[in-house]
């Protein structure tokens, strides 16, 4: 399976009111006070299959960035990774929250402790995925739902909120009407009055969440647009996803969703068999079964799931700590302990030393390679010594202009899906022969003052760029083991020796 996109922030169009601004993430297109723009538009945004709802929620922080001047390489590449920590801990609340509402506080406290130290969520939640933020309200509005509680006393209000929450989830992604379509035919059937709920509060709430996104899209692209309608159609309708590859059916049963919830797994399957609470067990079923049919398969896509899983493992926690527990009847767990069992020590310290190096390593070692080469040009283009740069890598295998931070061509390996089967892309036509393509280049091309590539396509095409006077810059670690293609243990930069020669000249 292609590696999509190593920072998910790196996907529009950016206006820079200087040399120094950046488009750091989604939202520096929105704003400008010159007509300078920079940066780079994917085929997804080209295609109407994406909406800018997501984007929207970063402008605000760059104006005020930008009005107090802070804008600045550093700060405009972490501050997003900051808000969506604060998107993060409104989920790491509710989780709290909801696992409190289900099963009383004794078993909340361990399905907060089973989210903060799972691997997963430590990796992926302060990211700025659109699939995180589907998370955060997935969560939140699994809180509001009256028939995903353990009693029925929540108010018409409470519903209010949580379909409005899921209607802002399915325009951000709109795969998640796969979770709503449950829960809201799970509500249906419990609900008296039908008619009232489908059309007072359903049908308006949905329209008016449709409607406002809708307006902004044709505010953004310039023209009417239906961004879930052109995403079913791509990703549902032609199997375009397929296009950047394709796992067995059960991938996510027996690959995927146990790599994520890592040493957790038995503690979920107990905390699920224990509790008896079917109705998110059968939720769980539900978005692994129908996201199993679909061939283009991800971790990120049953991210909003996990945190269930998460809970269900607080659960067991819970027994654990109090084997009272198991006989659940109510809000408090039946018996109080004041001291920690050996179980439960031993179940807490085989979690933290399997999740803890785990989320460390694949945090800030296992890939590190493109982003570190980034940041590498962008101090070398603070000091002019960059002039334009070729990625032959993996289309979207670096935070390209996220990081540079600098209005300079730069080139990268296309991978536009093409409307026909079987049609190879640019990206392609290089990994088949890496040799040709760079000699094709060269004849139609202007060569870069830098090459960007993977040692795994150095070794060919070594010989290639010493005749055509390119020597090693630096080199990047990468990866310890290879993961869905030939392993890429380091990142090189190639630069000209022209291009030294005239730097060193001018020095």
């Amino acid at each position: 399976m292609r590696r999509r996109h190593k920072n998910d922030v790196d996907k529009q169009k950016h206006e820079s009111r200087d040399s120094r601004k950046s488009d750091s993430d989604y939202s520096a297109s929105f704003f400008s006070s010159e007509k300078r723009v920079y940066g780079h538009l994917t085929w997804e945004w080209k295609r109407g299959i994406r909406s800018y709802l997501h984007p929207l929620l970063f402008v605000p922080l760059y104006r005020v960035l930008a009005f107090l001047h802070l804008d600045t390489p550093l700060v405009m590449r972490k501050a997003p990774r900051l808000l969506q920590s604060v998107f993060a801990a409104v989920g790491d609340l509710y989780s709290y929250k909801l696992s409190a509402v289900l099963f009383g506080d004794n078993v909340a406290k361990w399905a907060l402790f089973s989210q903060l130290a799972n691997w997963f969520m430590i990796y992926c939640s302060v990211r700025t995925l659109s699939n995180s933020l589907e998370t955060v309200l997935t969560l939140v509005s699994l809180y509001f739902w009256p028939c995903m509680r353990s009693s029925s006393r929540s108010s018409t209000v409470s519903r209010k909120w949580g379909l409005v929450l899921a209607a802002l989830a399915c325009a951000i992604r709109p795969t998640s009407a796969i979770i709503w379509l449950y829960v809201g035919l799970l509500e249906f059937s419990k609900e008296r009055y039908k008619l009232k709920l489908l059309f007072l509060e359903v049908a308006p709430i949905g329209m008016l969440v449709l409607g406002l996104t809708c307006l902004l899209d044709r505010i953004m692209y310039g023209t009417w647009i239906l961004v879930p309608l052109n995403f079913l159609k791509f990703n549902f309708l032609s199997s375009g996803g397929d296009y950047y590859g394709t796992h067995k059916w059960h991938w996510y049963f027996t690959q995927g969703f146990p790599v994520m919830i890592f040493s957790f797994l038995p503690f979920c399957i107990a905390g699920i068999i224990y509790s008896k609470q079917w109705r998110y067990a059968c939720l769980l079923a539900w978005v692994l079964g129908l996201y199993s049919v679909l061939g283009h398969k991800e971790f990120r896509f049953v991210l909003p799931v996990l945190p269930i899983a998460l809970i269900f493992s607080g659960y067991c926690l819970a027994m654990i700590e109090d084997p009272g527990l198991r006989g659940y009847k109510g809000k408090e767990s039946s018996k109080k302990r004041t001291n920690c069992s050996l179980k439960m020590v031993l179940a807490i310290i085989f979690l933290l030393a399997t999740n803890i190096p785990m989320s460390l390593y694949m945090s800030l070692v296992h890939q590190r390679g493109p982003e570190d080469v980034m940041n590498h040009l962008a101090r070398e283009a603070r000091h002019g010594k960059v002039k334009n740069i070729l990625f032959l890598t993996p289309c979207h295998a670096t935070p390209y202009y996220s990081v540079l931070h600098r209005n300079l061509p730069m080139r990268f390996l296309d991978c536009t899906p093409s409307e026909e089967r079987g049609v190879l892309d640019e990206s392609d036509h290089f990994l088949m022969d890496p040799v040709s393509f760079l000699s094709e280049y060269a004849k139609n091309m202007s060569l870069p003052s830098h090459i960007v590539l993977f040692d795994s396509e150095e070794q060919k095409l070594k010989n290639l760029l010493n005749s055509y006077d390119y020597r090693e810059e630096r080199r990047f670690f990468n990866a310890h083991f290879k993961v869905d293609r030939e392993l890429q243990a380091s990142i090189v930069v190639y630069v000209h020796t022209r291009h030294v020669y005239k730097e060193n000249r001018r020095e």
